[in-house]
């Protein structure tokens, strides 16, 4: 493929499906499958995912055999990638032996001969389904794949608490935690710069008025999980790892990269601290590393797997 001249955020998710797919941590992975509650017909297993994108981690959790009777409920703040979800949804079920059906709430329904899985879309921002459930629902399983590094992480997981049923499991998956390479280097110094630099945007950055980023969020989490009122299951690394083999980039990785190096280049333009030839010269450099199957890309990243495990006290029922 040749350096995309437009970027959509819809095939970067879908492009980096397969980068996940290696990188999510097995360990935790089975942990998670060997604590899930008993589920079936009469009793389908609850479970809410947050930054739901277009559905690729519940494609992967039918694909892996971790549900079979559940009722999945998925937001996301973006519309038009619930849109695309819909508009997915039905050919994947097809590949993959699902009867899927779309009720008249425009639920769906997702059927073969080991589970039946009822799924809602919806397009809403977090803070206001939070507050629009408090007293009401309640998950036995909260979902949340490469979204809680966005997030201010004390404040958001204090919310989410409100959400689980007693026992409730977290499962939090693709948590960044400092470190970008690229390889092979351009300018050793250039190169520990621009990470040094774009790993700070991240620790600055700010969403709707509030901090909204953290560079370490993987390693941060142990203390922000247990100080929230959970208990650590497990944890371990789920590194992206992307590089070309003998045919070049697998699938779609190719987009993934380009994506990747245009992220960093629209975090760091204009950086008072960066030469912007020289900044400019790097980003085409590594588009070019990615057109000659040269680039090798790697970001450390951790999952866990949680439960609630000590009564949280929330705003209205604090201890004065």
């Amino acid at each position: 493929m040749s350096v995309p001249e437009q970027y959509s955020f819809i095939r970067y998710l879908a492009a980096k499906k397969s980068v996940d797919d290696r990188a999510l941590n097995q360990h935790v992975w089975g942990t998670l499958a060997r604590r899930l509650p008993q589920a079936g017909p009469e009793k389908p297993l609850r479970v809410l995912e947050i930054g739901a994108g277009i559905g690729t981690m519940l494609e992967r959790i039918l694909d892996w055999g971790l549900l079979s009777y559940a009722d999945y409920t998925a937001i996301d703040s973006q519309s038009e990638n619930i849109a695309h979800i819909r508009q997915r949804l039905p050919g994947w079920a097809a590949a993959h032996n699902y009867v899927c059906r779309e009720d008249s709430s425009n639920n769906w329904r997702l059927v073969n001969q080991a589970g039946d899985v009822k799924v809602c879309f919806e397009t809403c921002d977090l803070f206001e389904f939070i507050a629009r459930e408090e007293g009401g629902r309640k998950w036995d399983l909260l979902l949340a794949h490469a979204f809680l590094d966005l997030m201010d992480i004390p404040s958001t997981l204090r919310q989410l608490t409100s959400l689980l049923a007693p026992d409730g499991l977290v499962y939090f998956t693709i948590n960044f935690d400092g470190a970008t390479i690229l390889e092979p280097e351009v300018d050793p110094e250039l190169d520990k710069h621009i990470q040094a630099l774009y790993h700070q945007t991240m620790d600055k950055r700010i969403t709707s008025g509030k901090p909204s980023g953290d560079s370490q969020a993987g390693r941060h989490l142990f203390g922000h999980l247990r100080l929230s009122g959970f208990q650590i299951l497990d944890a371990g690394a789920s590194d992206w790892v992307v590089f070309p083999n003998t045919q070049g980039y697998p699938g779609d990785e190719a987009y993934f990269l380009h994506f990747i190096i245009h992220t960093i280049q629209l975090a760091l333009a204009g950086h008072p601290r960066l030469d912007s030839k020289r900044f400019m010269d790097w980003v085409n450099e590594r588009h070019a590393q990615v057109e000659r199957d040269e680039l090798v890309y790697i970001a450390h990243q951790l999952d866990f797997l949680g439960k609630i495990s000590l009564p949280v006290f929330t705003q209205g029922n604090s201890p004065a």
